[in-house]
């Protein structure tokens, strides 16, 4: 062995791993019920977009549950892929778009899409290679992508599904629209800010009202007060007036009005505010909107139409006081949404959307989790998740970018000519109006050819099933939907997709589904416990009646030395590659382990990293040293047996390092078992380094070749108990000890976890 060990090294380790298709299991033609149970993960899919953080290489949980279950002696089974990542995509290739002056607005919807298409190839293969890189013992052959045609295929015959069994609408709700990015949110996506702001007393006539947003005053339609309220019991079913338009809006009263908010007034903006667009359902009032897409003022007066709010904000204010209707003002600290990619104000705008009824998709989940038939540890998330799943609300499947696949629905614009268009004319220039209007002054070719995006009325026709003409009026003029699904519509399906289950014939579905699911373990971070597991779930009962996994497993979360969470704008992410470079994968894998927590957080740092490198080396160091001394005493008796221990002949040090080690099988095992890996890894630590090393080893020295056996026995012993953790170093070990003593089995083979002895 060399002198000390050399990280560089690892990738030709892995290289070996890949040739022997080790980590690539056959499925046995006639499974018998005495063989073991295949063991399967579906690796949570990171964003094609961009390099992996420091987060994906928390993967390292879910390799050590493989490694460890493959030397357990089950067919062992880890799925990778890759998530187009929808609007994340898109936002991180239209910041580098702006880096050459250009917009998603100076290209036909097309072009785009194939644009970001070379983009993400690139990234795809860096993803690849960085999860090779931290040694994760993935079945490559078994990798998917999900913007693979059969995949697509899958996630549209869902979407057909839940059209067919009323589990699937259209309808014009109030969303979370950025409109920086130009698409909705769901409520999972978005952060929420405490701001300084202020409070605005207006004049409505017979009655006041205090506001946040005076700039949208322009469409309100009601003012709402709460019916236990006797300062205002006289006034309801009277009329205000909005200042600066003078228009008369009816004074209503609703049970979600707060009493002690403001002057108890509350103005009604139905299509500007989630509470004024329950209130304004309930009352059947009119949605009227000012703000569009883009994000500008409509639909007011001339001093404030093409305003941003911000701007709106102040020249209404301006003109309230000139007009005397601003009564006061007062500092206010809220909370405000803004959208967690490019952090701009989230506007609470009406659009019409594709909903997924999701309470009778939950009732199973939350049946299986309160049977223990899917297990969620730690514990405590448990209760969180149920509570989720019991509140949960319909779910917004429709993202308004270009980037995935489009929604299966088919418009006739003759059927619906008031369709709203937006397309881009040769030279350039985006043109936005209704069918209608567009038609008497372009081609229908010119509008397909350009077309960015349309918007179609709530009660506009739509097919499922795409028409060469329609079918009610005979035209050719039809159009697809260009929302896209929602990024977490494909990867819930995930694990379906992935393993070949088919929507339209289950019967007909891949041997990987019929043998690998449901898989046996799921590992995420926790916050995206209801984004992507929960979803998962949902689909998994739905299409198939059986969870998608039977233990949901929820991992640290990296943060930096100052204990903050990384993220690109705080310039405290760590690029795992450069990590690797600096220490080799075995001292991060073993640094993101070692006496965490689960579900805690971890402070990652240097130092840490490089104590774990440390321990790396003391294997090297210590494994070289046993295999010098061996390596005399075979010279000195060719044929001495070096793998039968004589258990007569043992001093009490012997005797005592054997039930150490038996002692360690034990714990670390039981520990793995419960997912305690923080705590394994302590002990492996504590046995290999402060006991064998520093103690068993000093008292073998000047000891004759009796000793031989229990050396090397400890040694393999131990190398196969740190395998999972520290796949490199071991491997790297274990292949030059296999050369010299004539080692028959792999490392990681099929039953090779170590029993104990004593």
């Amino acid at each position: 062995m060399d002198s000390r060990y050399d990280p560089t090294n690892e990738s030709s380790i892995y290289s070996l791993w890949q040739k022997s298709k080790i980590f690539s299991p056959s499925i046995p033609k006639h499974p018998k019920k005495t063989d073991k149970p295949p063991f399967s993960i579906i690796l949570p899919l990171p964003n094609a977009n961009d390099p992996m953080h420091m987060g994906h290489a928390m993967f390292v949980i879910e390799d050590i549950m493989v490694r460890f279950h493959k030397m357990l002696g089950h067919p062992v089974m880890w799925l990778p892929g890759a998530d187009h990542a929808g609007i994340e995509t898109q936002f991180v290739f239209e910041k580098n778009l702006a880096k050459t002056g250009q917009s998603r607005f100076d290209f036909d919807r097309n072009t785009l899409y194939k644009m970001i298409w070379d983009f993400v190839e690139e990234n795809r293969k860096l993803n690849q290679f960085q999860l090779k890189q931290l040694g994760f013992a993935l079945d490559w052959s078994r990798y998917h992508y999900s913007l693979e045609p059969s995949i697509i295929k899958q996630v549209l015959s869902t979407f057909k599904k839940l059209h067919r069994d009323g589990l699937l609408y259209r309808d014009d709700r109030i969303v979370n629209y950025c409109t920086h990015c130009g698409t909705a949110f769901s409520d999972l996506e978005i952060d929420h800010q405490e701001r300084s702001d202020f409070l605005y007393y207006l004049d409505y006539g017979p009655i006041s009202i205090a506001t946040t947003r005076p700039e949208t005053i322009f469409v309100d339609v009601a003012v709402a007060v709460n019916p236990k309220d006797k300062r205002y019991k006289k006034l309801v079913g009277q009329t205000a007036i909005i200042p600066l338009t003078k228009k008369q809006i009816p004074i209503i009263a609703d049970d979600l009005v707060e009493k002690d908010f403001g002057t108890g007034a509350l103005k009604i903006t139905p299509a500007h505010d989630t509470t004024d667009f329950e209130i304004g359902q309930k009352h059947k009032l009119a949605l009227k909107s000012c703000i569009k897409h883009t994000g500008q003022m409509y639909n007011t007066i001339p001093e404030i139409d093409g305003l941003y709010p911000k701007q709106a904000r102040a020249k209404t204010i301006e003109l309230l006081q000139k007009a005397g209707k601003l009564i006061k003002t007062e500092p206010l600290t809220h909370t405000v949404s803004v959208c967690y990619r490019c952090k701009n104000i989230i506007e609470p705008l009406p659009v019409p959307q594709w909903y997924v009824k999701t309470t009778p998709l939950a009732k199973p989940v939350i049946k299986s989790v309160k049977a223990n038939l899917t297990h969620i540890f730690p514990l405590r998330f448990r209760k969180v998740y149920l509570d989720w799943m019991e509140n949960i609300r319909d779910w917004n499947i429709s993202r308004q970018n270009v980037w995935g696949p489009r929604l299966p629905a088919w418009y006739c614009l003759d059927c619906n000519p008031s369709i709203q268009l937006n397309f881009i004319t040769k030279d350039k220039k985006v043109i936005s109006d209704t069918y209608t209007s567009l038609k008497k002054k372009f081609d229908f070719n010119i509008i397909k050819s350009g077309l960015q995006t349309l918007t179609a009325p709530i009660n506009s026709t739509y097919f499922i099933d795409k028409p060469n003409t329609c079918p009610k009026c005979g035209s050719k003029h039809i159009l697809q939907e260009t929302d896209t699904f929602d990024t977490w519509f494909l990867s819930g399906q995930w694990p379906l997709t992935t393993l070949g289950f088919n929507v339209e014939d289950p019967a007909k579905s891949h041997p990987d589904f019929n043998y690998f699911y449901p898989t046996s373990f799921m590992d995420t971070l926790w916050d995206i416990l209801f984004f992507w597991v929960g979803r998962m779930q949902m689909f998994g009962f739905y299409l198939t009646g059986h969870t998608p996994f039977k233990t949901i497993h929820l991992h640290a979360k990296v943060t930096d030395s100052k204990g903050q969470k990384m993220s690109k704008s705080k310039g405290n992410v760590i690029n795992p590659s450069d990590v690797v470079e600096k220490y080799g994968a075995d001292a991060l894998r073993f640094a993101l382990v070692y006496g965490v927590a689960p579900a805690s957080d971890i402070s990652l740092s240097d130092k840490k990293i490089e104590s774990m490198r440390n321990f790396v080396n003391k294997i090297w160091n210590a494994s070289r040293f046993v295999t010098i001394i061996i390596d005399k005493f075979i010279q000195d008796n060719p044929n001495l047996d070096l793998f039968t221990i004589d258990k007569t002949n043992l001093k009490p040090e012997d005797k005592k390092v054997l039930k150490e080690l038996d002692h360690t099988i034990n714990s670390v095992t039981a520990k793995i078992k419960k997912y305690h890996f923080g705590q394994a890894t302590e002990v492996l630590y504590a046995y290999f380094w402060h006991y064998f090393c520093d103690i068993y080893i000093e008292q073998t020295k000047g000891r004759g070749p009796e000793v031989g056996g229990v050396l090397l026995h400890c040694l393999l012993t131990s190398l196969k108990l740190l395998h999972p953790f520290i796949p490199f170093v071991t491997e790297s070990i274990y292949q030059q000890l296999r050369i010299k003593l004539k080692l028959t089995d792999d490392l990681i083979a099929s039953s090779s976890w170590p029993k104990t002895q004593t």
